[in-house]
């Protein structure tokens, strides 16, 4: 009877299973003739054995007895994926029972190391995802383990972007392991040091429609550059569904700025959330292809406008009175170039010099509407002896717009106080574009809000510096907005967000199909 062969997981090891080398090592002459005469049949099934089943250091195995050692509270793939030891960022092993980085998984690494010494046998590759049991070296497949792949590698598809933009977001609370609920997309951003004024430009570009998506189906593994690979990663933490923390930290992300900017944006150093953003999409639009041209890259798409900007020199003339203002002369020549822009730098009134009798300190108010006459082509500005106008020639799905609340000299840098007013929705850009006779004014809703806060007298102070973003999520009767500094995230109310000192804001283009008479309804609403 010829013998049979087991295929099974748990099947013997040639070391284990002894019947035909010990009857050749004991002389047993028949037993070879045996084995020899059943030759070819037996050494047919070898080859298909040796061909079915790998090598047992290179089986996968279904289960072990050293998973149950993992601690799920403990990992944390936010930071740099440096080896603790070596600080390499070469092959790198993450321990799944303490969260500590090593290097390698051979008998000389630092990884097998660890599980000698600490007695910890579960690591996860952090390129690749994998797990493997050391010392013994053998890959681990267990469908327990996804959820720990999924939140080091986090992936989406269409369908699950699509869910985030839709009316009903609001209601479709995740929890956490400590079964916290966040609504993905919302989560706090840790202060690390002093990067506050990074964290609110994260939030605020990454809930930016075309570019979220557009960083959560990406799969960047070729040459791309690793700021964008790393913002791609942080973007796909923050709207992951699946955190074992309702927190994500920007750390692995902005160790990448720092040395992408020269240590011109460090952790450790409060800065100008405004030059970040600037210096962040200019960066990115160049390590995704970008050009000069218009729509070179989906930063320029998105955010890309044009303005005519139209100059004459000042010249005085004798019947000008004592307290008129110059003005353009259409009987001299006009300069007119168009440039393109990124961000609408909107001016704010100078605050009043003295204070009020009765309420101390009065704040001045301006309506949005106000400020934003700059670019209606009629008001003029003048400086260095010029005369100039603007008016928006194109505008771009999103409109970023920068109040100037910060002034500097050689002694000191002053802040404007100046409260700006505005609707949350139904903002007409219709005086500042010029617009052919067809074509209908368009409104905009505000997607986010820049706020900075500070103790009277100081700017940017370290100590005394905060700043806050406001976000938009679902729409209609699901709509809410909610606060976040850095940690913290609340909940706000829609009357209580123009109360805030704007640095920045965000706003979203709507579709023009929608009517100009639920444009005027939701406006007036």
């Amino acid at each position: 009877m010829a013998p049979t062969i087991n295929h099974n997981d748990n099947a013997p090891t040639d070391v284990e299973r002894p019947n035909k080398r010990a009857r050749v090592d004991a002389n047993d002459k028949d037993g070879f003739e045996l084995e020899h005469t059943r030759g070819s049949d037996l050494h047919e099934n070898e080859e298909d054995e040796i061909d079915e089943v790998p090598d047992i250091r290179e089986e996968v195995k279904a289960s072990d007895l050293h998973l149950d050692t993992i601690n799920r509270a403990v990992l944390d793939f936010d930071f740099e994926k440096v080896c603790s030891v070596s600080t390499s960022n070469i092959n790198i092993y993450g321990c799944l029972v303490c969260g500590k980085y090593f290097q390698g998984r051979g008998r000389k690494s630092y990884a097998y190391a660890h599980s000698i010494h600490d007695d910890h046998h579960v690591f996860i590759n952090l390129e690749t995802t994998k797990v493997y049991v050391l010392p013994e070296g053998y890959p681990v497949s267990d469908p327990s383990l996804e959820d720990i792949s999924f939140v080091l590698a986090p992936s989406f598809d269409k369908t699950y972007t699509s869910t985030l933009s839709s009316a009903s977001y609001p209601t479709r609370m995740s929890y956490d392991l400590a079964s916290k609920a966040y609504l993905p997309g919302y989560v706090g951003l840790n202060n690390i040091k002093r990067n506050d004024h990074m964290n609110v430009i994260i939030h605020a570009v990454l809930h930016v429609t075309p570019l979220r998506d557009y960083l959560l189906l990406s799969n960047f593994h070729g040459k791309e550059s690793e700021l964008l690979k790393r913002f791609a990663g942080l973007a796909k933490k923050v709207w992951n569904p699946r955190l074992f923390k309702s927190q994500v930290s920007p750390h692995e992300f902005l160790q990448e700025v720092n040395r992408a900017s020269s240590g011109k944006f460090r952790l450790e150093q409060q800065g100008d959330p405004v030059e970040f953003l600037g210096w962040l999409l200019n960066h990115l639009h160049k390590d995704m292809g970008g050009s000069k041209k218009k729509y070179s890259s989906i930063i320029f798409s998105i955010f890309q406008g044009e303005l005519r900007v139209e100059t004459q020199q000042v010249l005085v003339r004798p019947d000008a009175g004592e307290n008129e203002k110059p003005r353009f002369d259409i009987a001299r020549d006009i300069k007119s170039t168009v440039s393109p822009f990124l961000f609408l730098a909107v001016d704010l009134p100078p605050p009043p010099l003295f204070q009020d009798s009765v309420e101390k300190n009065i704040i001045p108010q301006v309506s949005i509407q106000s400020v934003l006459s700059k670019y209606d082509g009629r008001t003029t500005q003048e400086s260095s002896g010029q005369l100039r106008r603007y008016k928006c020639q194109r505008l771009p799905p999103y409109i970023i717009s920068h109040f100037k609340r910060f002034t500097k000299n050689i002694f000191v840098e002053e802040k404007n106080p100046t409260i700006v007013t505005f609707p949350l929705r139904g903002l007409d850009f219709g005086d500042y574009v010029d617009l052919k006779a067809s074509q209908p004014p368009p409104i905009y809703d505000l997607v986010a809000n820049v706020t900075h806060e500070s103790v009277a007298g100081t700017t940017r102070d370290k100590e005394n510096t905060v700043w806050k973003v406001h976000l938009r999520a679902g729409e209609g009767e699901y709509e809410k907005w909610y606060t976040i500094q850095d940690l913290i995230v609340e909940e706000t109310r829609k009357e209580m967000i123009f109360l805030g000192e704007s640095v920045l804001q965000i706003w979203e283009r709507r579709p023009e199909r929608i009517s100009h008479s639920k444009v005027d309804m939701v406006v007036d609403k």
